[in-house]
């Protein structure tokens, strides 16, 4: 570790920890339907959209109408994206000629890009057209990351009411989500992006010669729109297939700090944004030092571990100063490259600028264990915000426990019918990982698609699996997971990480807005002291983590160990 690199570490944090509060506040007046300094631009637009679609933007909709909505658009939305998907080799801007995508790497392609997963069993550059890429997977970037910030917004509407028996309007909190969030910064950073370097065309490809004389052929498109809000929206599917460890996704150290900015920005900002709704700025800022502390936690791990090196490698002759290189991209190094890792896993983004399966057994724990941890650090966008929010009430729960009173959260009591919510919300992801790891571990052609034999096999089914019901996207690598099994089996394993996680957040939303709101008084337990955050940080660890720990230890801790003993498998 050098000082340069955490130096690096500190100004990505530092420019996000600045962006929070103006963010957090803007977001905050666009979902309370208040006028931003970009309403004469934009509200004439919105009020277009509503009278379009017949939308009574004053019509509000209870918890379960809402859900229904997002589920209604979610189904259409599949739909769509599944059609292009079979139809892009008779349909236009398919200037490769690509064939339609197979059936069951469609429904794969077109489950994980409604989740907000962007798991990719494809090189995009060689499968997908034009067409595919900007109106069905870039389209998607926008609307799946949009859903989460308006369920998002629809939970904190919650907190914030009193006797309510509405949370909004989906069809509002997702047009204002695109119109005047997603679709603003979208245009900037990519413009920025295009400055940098990124490629925005509609040409298919472009011939070079080589300094060896030999033809090459370098494929093109519309790489900085997808970018943009692949980054954005947490999304995290890459134009190419390495990613952002392709030069023209990623080209220089200043577009792989915007990348990472471009993650956290709307998330982290979101958190500020709830307690701001909520009349309470003090939660927000506990809300985010428990973020910071167990992301920046993470990035401290991935970063000693890939500077440490690999002993065995240093055993044949490699020089250990330079650490463990293998998977990293030389422009990038290991401290930019722990830094996308865990950034790219505390949320839900599934972006990477370097191979997992190729960094140290600790090194590719860590990534792992962050989206295990419920993909709260601080998630994508939207979704990572309700995810920590249960986490909070399963934190006010417990304490009450200790103390013996009503547990409390924002003026809200905290009973029985909340809890049987939030523990069914969370006991979703181990039951889809862990069942679909143990079924794929067991089956002979679901382990003949591992690459790696041994723990790191283990660790290459596990990942994809937390990956794909954590809808974060990023893969271990080594895994072969265009099969039928595994479009099929990650595909469930995405839908249940998003809407069976999310319908009973819902319902916990529904059930809390219905209560009275409570005014503080000198018994209730205060949730945004450092001694809260600490009980939240332990609640993380303990709920979120320790169950994977068993399924951990025969896979990346084995791996760790032997790599220190000298031994490979």
């Amino acid at each position: 570790m050098t000082l340069v690199g955490w130096a690096q570490i500190a100004a990505l944090f530092l420019a996000v920890l600045v962006t929070v509060k103006p963010l957090g506040l803007y977001m905050a007046r666009v979902f309370s339907g208040e006028r931003t300094m970009l309403s004469p631009v934009l509200a004439p637009v919105e009020k277009g959209f509503y009278r379009l679609a017949g939308i009574d933007e004053s019509r509000e909709q209870g918890w379960l109408a809402y859900t229904l909505a997002m589920l209604a658009f979610s189904v259409v939305g599949f739909v769509s994206l599944y059609a292009i998907l079979r139809l892009q080799d008779v349909l236009p801007l398919n200037p490769q000629g690509f064939p339609a995508v197979p059936p069951d790497l469609a429904f794969n392609t077109a489950v994980s890009f409604l989740t907000n997963t962007n798991w990719q069993n494809y090189a995009g550059e060689t499968t997908m057209s034009h067409l595919t890429q900007m109106a069905g997977l870039t389209t998607h970037n926008f609307v799946s990351a949009a859903t989460g910030i308006a369920l998002a917004v629809a939970v904190t509407r919650a907190f914030a009411r009193s006797k309510a028996t509405t949370l909004g309007n989906f069809w509002v909190d997702l047009i204002r989500a695109n119109l005047y969030v997603l679709l603003p910064f979208a245009v900037i950073v990519a413009v920025i992006y295009v400055a940098l370097g990124l490629p925005q065309t509609l040409d298919a490809s472009v011939t070079a010669t080589t300094l060896e004389g030999a033809q090459q052929t370098i494929a093109l498109g519309p790489v900085a729109s997808q970018e943009a809000i692949k980054q954005i929206g947490t999304n995290g599917g890459g134009f190419f297939n390495v990613n952002a460890s392709h030069p023209f996704e990623n080209p220089t150290a200043l577009s792989n700090l915007i990348n990472i900015w471009s993650m956290l920005a709307i998330s982290a900002a979101l958190v500020y944004t709830f307690g701001q709704m909520v009349g309470d700025r003090r939660q927000g800022w506990a809300f985010l030092a428990t973020i910071a502390m167990l992301l920046i936690a993470g990035v401290g791990a991935v970063y000693w571990a890939e500077t440490y090196g690999n002993p065995i490698l240093t055993s044949l002759g490699l020089d250990p100063s330079m650490g463990n290189m293998e998977g990293k991209e030389v422009r990038f190094g290991q401290s930019a490259t722990a830094l996308y890792a865990a950034v790219t896993t505390g949320l839900s983004d599934g972006g990477v600028n370097g191979m997992h399966g190729s960094f140290t057994g600790l090194g590719g724990l860590v990534p792992m264990f962050l989206i295990q941890l419920g993909e709260v650090l601080p998630g994508g966008t939207g979704s990572g915000l309700y995810g920590l929010i249960v986490f909070a009430l399963l934190s006010v729960f417990v304490a009450g426990l200790m103390v013996g009173r009503t547990p409390e959260f924002l003026g809200k009591k905290i009973e029985g019918r909340e809890m049987k919510y939030a523990m069914l919300a969370v006991l979703i992801l181990p039951a889809a990982i862990l069942g679909f790891t143990a079924v794929s571990a067991m089956l002979p052609f679901a382990v003949a698609s591992v690459g790696t034999p041994g723990p790191h096999g283990l660790s290459e089914i596990l990942y994809a699996f937390t990956s794909a019901a954590g809808n974060n996207g990023s893969a271990f690598g080594g895994l072969t997971g265009n099969t039928p099994w595994y479009n099929t089996t990650l595909g469930i394993a995405m839908l249940l990480g998003r809407f069976a996680y999310v319908v009973p957040v819902m319902a916990l939303a529904g059930s809390i807005a219905a209560k009275v709101k409570a005014p503080t008084s000198v018994g209730t337990f205060p949730t945004h002291t450092p001694l809260f955050v600490g009980l939240l940080i332990g609640i993380i660890l303990i709920l979120g983590g320790l169950q994977f720990f068993p399924a951990l230890a025969l896979g990346p801790i084995v791996e760790h160990f032997a790599m220190l003993a000298g031994q490979t498998f």
